[in-house]
């Protein structure tokens, strides 16, 4: 499907963007930091990428979209596990004992690490032969994603109060907020509704 081709590609311009200004030498004075924040954002936005699929289904009634779903929740822990990876491998020096402290120490930190692990089960069964092994029982283990929504934006808001600036943690936060909204029964029904009148 073109569509599917084309988000693809799309969704990997960040990784090569990534790429492009390190081998140019553009990712600043600390490209540590830089990659690190670059990484976790990306993690962010297919996250909100994500949760929008379902919305979009609703308003639309078109199926496209939740086949589009699983290939960007896939792309969110992608980005996500290099974000963790930069961390433990570079800024940790995979120093087990220093990263332990660090998730028990700093809330950001711990919001971070607890998001990775919840994303990892949804990442593992993300496939055909998981959904009709687990059933009904994928559906639940897959509704982590709304925890996990919750958690990345603790953990993004905890980053960020720390150097005073919550403007940009503000406007992802409402976008969550407005995603989740719309997965309360009152007003799924509703667009159901407007949709078969």
């Amino acid at each position: 499907m073109f569509l599917k081709s084309a988000v693809f590609l799309l969704s990997l311009i960040p990784l090569g963007r990534l790429v492009w200004l390190g081998y140019e030498d553009g990712l600043g004075a600390n490209p540590i930091e830089f990659i690190t924040r670059s990484t976790g954002t990306w993690a962010l936005v297919f996250l909100c990428c994500t949760l929008t699929m379902t919305p979009l289904r609703l308003v639309t009634g078109s199926v496209i979209w939740i086949k589009l779903r699983r290939m960007l929740g896939l792309f969110c822990f992608f980005y996500a596990s290099i974000h963790f990876s930069i961390w433990l491998f570079l800024d940790q020096s995979l120093d087990l004992q220093a990263m332990l402290h660090d998730v028990i120490k700093r809330p950001f930190i711990t919001m971070g690490f607890v998001s990775l692990v919840l994303l990892l089960p949804l990442a593992l069964t993300s496939n055909r032969w998981s959904v009709r092994q687990l059933g009904k029982r994928w559906t639940l283990l897959h509704k982590l994603i709304y925890i996990i929504a919750i958690t990345a934006i603790a953990h993004y808001w905890w980053h960020k109060a720390g150097k005073n600036d919550l403007q940009t943690v503000w406007i992802y936060a409402g976008v969550v907020l407005v995603l989740l909204v719309f997965r309360l029964p009152l007003v799924s029904q509703y667009f159901r509704q407007q949709l078969k009148s």
